[in-house]
C-alpha cells in the first residue's frame, strides 16, 4: 500500500509539474492554499493497478485551481437581485472573473500532494508579480470593508460543488452586509470581490463547506423608487 501511495505522489508531482520554493507568511506577496478532490464522490471509480482511476480527481483540482486563483489574484464581479416576495422577484446571484487565470503559462507550484482520509489534496502556492503585489494592497488601502461568507455545494457535483459553494459563500456575505446598512430592499446590487486570504473548504453532510473572507467594492445599488 505505500509503494502504491509513493508511485501515485510521484505521477501526480509530474502531472502538476511541482517545483521547490520559499515559503513566507506575507499573503500579499505569495498565495499558499489546500485544494483537494474526495474520492468518494465518485464511487463508479474502480480501482486498478495503473492508477488511472485518479484522473478524475486530478482534472478537477486543476480546474478548481484557476477558478479560486482568478479570485485571489484579479478578483470576481458580483451581481445580486434579492428576494422579493411582494414584488414576485426571485433572488439571483452571479459571478464572474475579472481576468481569467491559465496555470499553463503562470509559475504555478503544487507541493505535498497525498491521499489521505478518501481525499486526494495538494497544497497550491503562487508568487504575485509586482502588479499583483500593488492591486491586492490597493485593496488594502482604499479601505474596503472585509466581509466572511460561508457557503456549500455538493460533493457528488465535483468542481461544480465547489463553485457553488464560493458563489454561495460570496452571496451570503454580501447580503448579510448590506441588510444591515440599507434600509429598504433594493432592485440589485453589483460590484467586485477580491478574496482576502486562504480559501477554507471542508465537508459535511455530502457538501463541500466553503468559507471566504473577501474585499468588497460596490459599483451600484439601484433602488425601486428609481422606477
Amino acid at each position: 500500500m505505500e509503494k502504491c501511495i509513493r508511485k501515485i505522489i510521484v505521477i501526480v508531482f509530474f502531472i502538476l509539474s511541482s517545483k521547490v520554493f520559499c515559503q513566507t507568511s506575507q499573503f500579499d506577496k505569495k498565495i499558499r492554499f489546500n485544494v483537494w478532490a474526495d474520492l468518494d464522490a465518485y464511487p463508479e471509480m474502480e480501482y486498478s493497478p495503473d492508477l488511472k482511476q485518479f484522473d478524475y480527481p486530478i482534472r478537477q483540482i486543476r480546474k478548481i485551481v484557476p477558478f479560486f486563483m482568478s479570485g485571489l489574484v484579479y478578483g470576481w464581479t458580483f451581481t445580486y437581485v434579492p428576494y422579493d416576495k411582494a414584488r414576485g422577484v426571485e433572488e439571483y446571484f452571479e459571478i464572474e472573473e475579472i481576468k481569467a487565470f491559465d496555470i499553463q503559462s503562470e509559475d504555478v507550484n503544487f507541493t505535498g500532494a497525498k491521499i489521505q482520509n478518501g481525499r486526494f489534496s495538494v497544497w497550491c502556492e503562487y508568487t504575485r508579480n509586482n502588479y499583483q503585489r500593488e492591486y491586492y494592497n490597493s485593496w488594502t488601502a482604499i479601505k474596503n470593508p472585509v466581509i466572511h461568507g460561508k457557503g456549500c455545494g455538493k460533493v457528488s457535483k465535483g468542481f461544480e460543488g465547489y463553485t457553488d459553494g464560493a458563489k454561495e459563500a460570496v452571496k451570503n456575505g454580501v447580503r448579510e452586509y448590506y441588510r444591515k446598512i440599507v434600509k429598504n430592499k433594493p432592485k440589485e446590487i453589483s460590484g467586485k470581490i477580491l478574496i482576502k486570504d486562504e480559501p477554507l473548504a471542508g465537508v459535511q453532510d455530502g457538501q463541500y463547506v466553503i468559507n471566504l473572507d473577501f474585499f468588497m467594492e460596490c459599483d451600484k445599488i439601484v433602488s425601486y423608487t428609481a422606477y
